[in-house]
């Protein structure tokens, strides 16, 4: 499972640095990417803010379907549809 926490994931499926990443990280964090999904009350997140930046910059980056982006991030490939449409939008 590709995860942010493991530094080495982040360039060759991104093409960004490490520091380049958490820059995108903190400015999608700062653009309200850790809200719940519509700012309404629900359920958290599967993933760390982190993870779901990287989902979205491996799905950009590379041609992977839906179901094969949540494979490797171990969500389903409807959650994986949610993430990416609600951090594009930061």
């Amino acid at each position: 499972m590709i995860t942010a926490s493991r530094p080495e994931w982040i360039a060759p499926f991104t093409g960004l640095e490490p520091g380049q990443f958490r820059k995108l990280v903190r400015v999608v964090a700062q653009r309200g990417g850790d809200e719940i999904a519509d700012g309404r009350p629900g359920r958290q997140w599967a993933l760390p803010l982190a993870d779901r930046v990287l989902l979205v910059a491996v799905y950009w980056r590379t041609n992977l379907t839906m179901r094969q982006i949540g494979a490797l991030f171990g969500v389903s490939h409807s959650a994986a549809h949610r993430v990416i449409d609600k951090v594009s939008r930061c």
